[in-house]
């Protein structure tokens, strides 16, 4: 099993230096770079079969109202619709889950550990991210991290309070668990599309850097696991 992680290098046609010492390119004009998953044995005559793995993604609320169903929850589903709409028709498939949860910080921390287990992509929470009393999210969000992302939501901070001064109290978070993409964004509907308004600009470049694929050759769909 191997997974694609960047298209070979163009050919440089008529003037490579191969191909005038020799006459003619001895390397092939196309190919691809993998890394190996599960070794095996390869033969003459195997089939050779491509899959596509899934963008994991989960969206967690966090509202203690919302969770008894005192609302409808607004912030997950806008993350939801927003991920769709970035994401859709491109070489990114998603699959993508949501769930609401209290405000409580020990369900959280346990919501965070299991999806990191499950090798989850990228992780999105809404809500908490504020200074009263039951907003403890950001805690909850870095005792799984590893390192923080801090430039990007102190970017999103400074532009978000030029015209909305409150905006500067956010303790968002974002930063990074393994390979684990993390953002912890304020509970209102408004600041989770103005916030993934910028983050979503960074988002495909942080994963492949997270993969270890080469960012300057990236391959032309998601890194697929070929057999």
């Amino acid at each position: 099993m191997l997974e694609v992680t960047q298209i070979g290098k163009a050919c440089h046609g008529p003037g490579c230096a191969v191909q005038r010492s020799v006459g003619q390119c001895v390397m092939p004009s196309h190919g691809i770079f993998a890394r190996v998953l599960r070794g095996g044995a390869v033969g003459p005559g195997d089939a050779v079969r491509v899959t596509c793995r899934p963008l994991e993604v989960l969206v967690v609320t966090l509202s203690d109202r919302a969770s008894r169903g005192d609302y409808a929850d607004r912030s997950g589903p806008a993350i939801e619709e927003l991920l769709r709409q970035h994401f859709g028709g491109s070489r990114w498939p998603l699959a993508l889950g949501r769930t609401v949860l209290p405000e409580d910080p020990r369900r959280l921390r346990a919501a965070l550990r299991a999806a990191l287990a499950r090798g989850t992509d990228i992780i999105v929470t809404t809500g908490g991210t504020g200074i009263g009393p039951r907003d403890h999210t950001p805690e909850a969000v870095r005792s799984v991290l590893d390192r923080e992302l801090p430039g990007i939501m102190a970017v999103i901070r400074t532009r978000c309070a030029l015209t909305l001064p409150q905006a500067a109290l956010s303790r968002a978070v974002a930063g990074v668990a393994g390979t684990t993409l993390v953002y912890a964004l304020p509970g209102s509907e408004q600041a989770v599309r103005e916030y993934l308004d910028e983050i979503l600009k960074t988002l495909e470049h942080a994963l492949m850097m997270l993969w270890g694929i080469d960012v300057h050759q990236q391959a032309p769909s998601l890194p697929g696991r070929s057999r």
